[in-house]
């Protein structure tokens, strides 16, 4: 199949730091690549890919100190992306809805998978009013907050094996690995580790609007509590050893969490997590198997107590069973293939553009009114032009 890929732009692909979703872009771009698929990515200029790259900035915007707006550069990947629609016979949106008034005439053809909350309320007029984009939620506890939404699957993210399995953690300690923000609460990481009395490693980005929170709540905690160690961002490479060395990653969030993608990595290493029930956390851990879903601190920190008894080759075998970026993209290829626009292959489509040109301009100069100038005769065939009549005939069924 001839698939477009479109990242955000905020990392690049994949990221060199943070960044969940453009490495779940990255790994599902990979593995289509290795399948044998036509892929091409729309993204940031440093990115790394396999496929075909469509270059959409330099690099990637957070990293970028001179831009002020993101918003502009995801309008010019718009643009990139609209004069490239027709090449694609499936078009995979990763940006939220940005894309949704562009693709209007070929969403049969589109998938947009929403990696971020949807629990705010302006979201529900919004996907009122684009009722055909076929979505993907990445939990099914992501969709409860957009039920009359065109919801066509739900796909658990899913890794490649580039985090090895750590049978016996070398470092004893309890980690926190992601954004020090409100919703993931670290306060509660320091709390746990406290009341367990282990050390605790956190690993974390401070995004500006989280500056105030690091400053005047998180920072004064980690200086207070001698067994909190305060490390920052990782790459990818630091991060197998980081969660690897740990007794267990602690995942205190207070949001709807969509998925979660560290607490599959912890499990990859055979590192078991120990996380609050919310969002799509009893989903994806398996109680007593791959860790422990609490409600409490005083639960977590019992749970913290008791880690020393689950199994990491059980935990490493559940990421295994359920989160391998193979699964990821058969789960993916399946649903591509079910988009009524997909056996649409892009050369039938470029004709079919082709010949409704060329039908409306016979059509305008019969029915324009006698004597009616070249630009009018223009108006009526563009007016005939858009309405499609050549692009709604059956070719269906070719790969």
């Amino acid at each position: 199949m001839r698939i477009a890929q479109i990242a955000p732009l905020f990392e690049r692909v994949p990221p060199r730091l943070y960044g969940g979703t453009e490495r779940i872009v990255s790994y599902l771009t990979e593995e289509l690549v290795r399948q044998g698929h036509q892929v091409t990515l729309f993204a940031s200029g440093d990115s790394e890919t396999s496929a075909k790259l469509v270059r959409c900035c330099d690099v990637a915007l957070r990293l970028n100190p001179m831009v002020m707006d993101p918003l502009p550069y995801h309008v010019i990947m718009l643009e990139e992306v609209r004069q490239r629609a027709n090449e694609f016979d499936i078009l995979h949106f990763h940006i939220d809805f940005l894309h949704a008034p562009v693709v209007r005439d070929f969403a049969d053809r589109t998938l947009t998978t929403l990696h971020g909350r949807l629990d705010l309320p302006d979201l529900q007029p919004l996907y009122r009013a684009f009722r055909d984009l076929p979505l993907i939620s990445i939990s099914n506890d992501q969709r409860k907050y957009l039920q009359h939404a065109n919801w066509t699957g739900t796909v658990h993210h899913g890794l490649p094996d580039n985090l090895s399995f750590q049978p016996k953690p070398a470092g004893g300690y309890l980690a926190f690995l992601g954004r020090i923000a409100p919703e993931k609460r670290p306060d509660r990481a320091i709390e746990i580790a406290a009341r367990a009395e282990m050390p605790l490693k956190v690993a974390a980005k401070v995004d500006r609007v989280d500056e105030a929170y690091w400053e005047e709540k998180i920072r004064p905690m980690i200086r207070a509590h001698s067994n909190v160690e305060f490390i920052g961002e990782i790459n990818e490479h630091d991060k197998a050893r980081f969660l690897g060395e740990a007794a267990a990653l602690l995942f205190p969030v207070d949001w709807p969490e969509p998925f979660g993608l560290v607490m599959i990595e912890a499990m990859a290493c055979g590192t078991p997590v120990v996380a609050f029930r919310r969002g799509s956390v009893p989903e994806i851990l398996e109680d007593g198997t791959s860790g422990f879903v609490v409600d409490t601190i005083e639960q977590a920190a019992d749970a913290v107590r008791r880690i020393a008894n689950l199994d990491r080759a059980k935990v490493r075998a559940e990421f295994e069973r359920r989160f391998t970026v193979e699964r990821m993209v058969r789960d993916y290829v399946k649903i591509y293939r079910t988009l009524a626009g997909a056996h649409v292959i892009p050369s039938l489509r470029l004709k079919a553009r082709a010949l409704r040109s060329q039908a409306a301009r016979s059509v305008a100069a019969e029915y324009a009114p006698a004597g009616a100038t070249g630009s009018l005769q223009e108006e009526v065939g563009s007016s005939l032009n858009r309405q499609d009549f050549i692009g709604n005939m059956p070719m269906r069924g070719v790969q």
